[in-house]
């Protein structure tokens, strides 16, 4: 739907602007929850715990844990070829997402929408995916040829609480650019950066290093002479003892020396080192122009783009998405989100920081009362035990001296063992 808000007419194929910014109560008329499978998670329509305006921020929101998410919202189908296509939402993650998905799908315009499910074919899928603290990262997966390829570079993602604007910009120079928070965070060619077509250049398959070919930067040096006093042995027979006269080599074996350390050992000796004058450098493969390399200017393209989608999996639910937006303008769509995230991200931050604030509080208060009611317990519990000792006394008070002394009778037979005999010496016996 197109908000009359920024007045740009979608009817333009050369200027389209399909808005869903402005969700309303009304918004299951056009969003529709797929059927693929039964116990898909439902979302529900609201700004969350803490918002700037909440009427204006109000955004899609999971609200079951552990559960698949499926929804998607059709439009009237274009191309962006000859043209950027910027792809932008928000998502806030309010309830600290310990693992699940943030981002969004395009699909072509023979999607089923009542059947979309994590297999069903689609041409950009876009945004966070959260799970731990080392597994955050944005993915920017675009399909090319009924194959999806993943970008090779790691964009990390935001991962506090507050709401996060994420745009994806191609440009028919086959370019792309990526925004989190309306800064752009990386650049560059679709052709470097993901593996859409075969390398340019490959490996010349009948070049070979030549059998003379010298890599080694130094060598030792060949002229080189160990000098002729040079000791080189560690230990040496002690020359100060001799053989024992009655040593009886056919009794005893080949008499030898003890071996003491050679006082003149100078360690092993080596050639020095120099620097090799045949050196020639590391030999490099010649590289030759892959045959099977034809470059594409179309990469960027993609036809019939008609679906947009939340395809997703949450551990723990509370994330709201809101804000999306499809054009071919990037200033315009900074704009949108100037005026939009830009808008609310200070108030709700300020909201969400005193939020927090009042929960802390309330958890403190909850944690002492808890305290005091445990300390009043163990207070009451110390009293009735006083008092049950204190009656036990008084009792023992009132009996007669031979109920007294059978009483304190009773307790000594207990403590020896019911017959004189102390449990250990019973115990010793045994």
């Amino acid at each position: 739907m197109l908000s009359p808000r920024f007045g740009l007419p979608w009817s333009d194929v050369r200027n389209f602007a399909y808005i869903f910014h402005s969700l309303t109560d009304g918004w299951k008329k056009r969003w529709v929850q797929s059927k693929h499978l039964p116990e898909y998670g439902k979302f529900q329509l609201t700004a969350g715990k803490f918002y700037g305006d909440k009427e204006k921020d109000k955004g899609l929101q999971t609200s079951e844990d552990a559960k698949f998410y499926a929804l998607s919202a059709r439009f009237e189908p274009f191309s962006n070829e000859g043209q950027s296509l910027v792809l932008q939402f928000s998502v806030k993650h309010e309830q600290g997402i310990d693992c699940g998905g943030g981002y969004v799908k395009l699909f072509p315009q023979d999607l089923d929408q009542e059947d979309m499910h994590s297999n069903s074919s689609y041409y950009i899928m876009f945004g966070p995916d959260i799970c731990g603290m080392g597994n955050n990262k944005v993915h920017v997966i675009l399909n090319y040829k009924g194959k999806n390829h993943e970008i090779n570079k790691t964009i990390k993602c935001r991962i506090n609480k507050d709401t996060h604007l994420y745009t994806l910009i191609l440009r028919p120079d086959s370019t792309y650019g990526v925004k989190i928070d309306n800064e752009l965070v990386i650049v560059g060619a679709l052709e470097d950066d993901w593996d859409f077509l075969p390398p340019k250049k490959i490996k010349d398959p009948y070049a070979r290093k030549p059998r003379k070919w010298d890599e080694r930067l130094q060598i030792e040096d060949p002229d080189d002479k160990k000098p002729e006093d040079w000791e080189d042995f560690e230990k040496i027979p002690d020359p100060n003892v001799k053989k024992p006269y009655d040593w009886d080599t056919a009794m005893d074996g080949e008499w030898e020396a003890p071996l003491i350390p050679n006082p003149k050992y100078k360690g092993v000796w080596k050639r020095r080192i120099i620097d090799n004058p045949n050196y020639k450098g590391e030999w490099v493969h010649p590289e030759i122009d892959n045959p099977k390399y034809k470059p594409d200017p179309n990469i960027y393209r993609y036809y019939n783009i008609s679906v947009l989608g939340l395809d997703i999996w949450q551990v723990k639910s509370g994330s709201i998405f809101d804000n999306f937006l499809l054009t071919n303008d990037e200033e315009f769509a900074e704009k949108v989100g100037n005026q939009t995230w830009g808008v609310r991200k200070d108030p709700e931050r300020i909201w969400r920081e005193a939020f927090e604030e009042e929960e802390k509080r309330k958890q403190l208060e909850e944690t002492k009362k808890k305290m005091e009611a445990d300390d009043e317990e163990e207070k009451k519990y110390a009293i009735e035990e006083e008092a049950d000792d204190e009656e036990e006394e008084e009792e023992f008070a009132d009996q007669s001296e031979p109920e007294k002394e059978k009483e304190l009778k009773e307790e000594e037979d207990e403590t020896r063992g019911g017959n004189g005999t102390t449990r250990a010496d019973i115990k010793d016996e045994l």
